[in-house]
């Protein structure tokens, strides 16, 4: 029993340190591995399924603690944040990329630029993108490190 409340414990340090990279939304490998890395003692007696668990016994400290599928990626949010439909759509075509732009979700997604950008910019008042002005095609690109296809390299100390 003691295990399994220092798991949550340290899984509610973890979501906390990295919510400023992430906005809340954080990917279940990584956090799984981010706990590995602090439990190095004990690195193979957590799996993805004691996460899971943990992170269902969480939902008891109020709005915020769950996972959700966005695409093939299982995500843990740690925010009160509630995502709709079209959110979930941006976060499963980034990615490929790890990023999408304003010109990619009207495409690939059939549309409008008003959608498109009241979407992103929901997602990004609420810290889940980044924004990257500075590609040499001028378009703003909108990085989500939650489902980027490269693992962050996300320190915690522990």
């Amino acid at each position: 029993m003691l295990k399994k409340i220092n798991i949550r414990v340290q899984i509610v340090d973890i979501c906390l340190a990295t919510r400023s990279l992430n906005g809340g939304l954080i990917n279940l490998q990584e956090l799984c591995y981010i706990l590995r890395q602090r439990r190095k003692s004990d690195r193979g007696a957590v799996s993805e399924d004691d996460c899971l668990r943990a992170i269902s016994k969480l939902k008891a400290l109020g709005n915020g603690f769950e996972v959700i599928s966005v695409g093939k990626k299982k995500l843990v949010r740690s925010v009160p944040t509630e995502l709709n439909k079209d959110h979930n759509e941006i976060l499963e075509l980034a990615q490929a990329q790890g990023f999408v732009t304003v010109d990619e979700v009207e495409r690939r997604l059939s549309w409008t630029s008003g959608r498109a950008i009241d979407a992103l910019d929901t997602l990004l008042d609420e810290g889940l993108a980044m924004i990257d002005d500075g590609h040499r095609d001028g378009k703003r690109r909108y990085w989500f490190p939650c489902v980027s296809p490269v693992s962050s390299s996300v320190s915690v100390d522990s």
